[in-house]
């Protein structure tokens, strides 16, 4: 299989991970110093989670999240509005050589952590795992 062949079934390189975060710190600071000078964009404190670039380095996909989860659409909205100066600021602050092109969707990683949380407190799942332990216990 040829070195620079599709990685399917395969997790992230370790150029993509690191130029992901690179990116994600990079966002993060400019939208905490309020570098855009948008003053509905300064209103929101915006949480950037996650970015995920794709192989060839040129999308990076922000996964996002204003400060308690209000105006989730509002945010989305702001950010796109200025994604090519986010890009140059991107560009330039991180020294990328050609900075990607950014793609801002909703982080609902918070709202998966909550329903995981609500299912294994749920008395049904509670009552298996006891089973369970109790199972493995019998079993040494």
């Amino acid at each position: 299989m040829a070195k620079n062949s599709s990685s399917e079934g395969r997790g992230p390189s370790q150029r993509q991970l690191r130029v992901g975060e690179l990116i994600r710190r990079t966002l993060s600071e400019v939208l905490m110093r309020d570098e855009l000078h948008d003053p509905d964009l300064t209103r929101l404190s915006i949480t950037v989670g996650e970015v995920r670039v794709t192989p060839d380095l040129s999308i990076a996909t922000v996964f996002v999240l204003p400060l308690g989860g209000d105006k989730k659409e509002e945010a989305i909205t702001l950010l796109a509005r200025h994604k090519w100066e986010l890009r140059r600021i991107v560009g330039r602050k991180a020294q990328l050589k050609h900075a990607p092109d950014l793609r801002f969707r909703i982080d609902t990683t918070f709202d998966q952590m909550d329903a995981t949380r609500r299912m294994l407190s749920d008395e049904r799942v509670q009552a298996d795992v006891t089973k369970s332990d109790d199972t493995n216990a019998e079993d040494t």
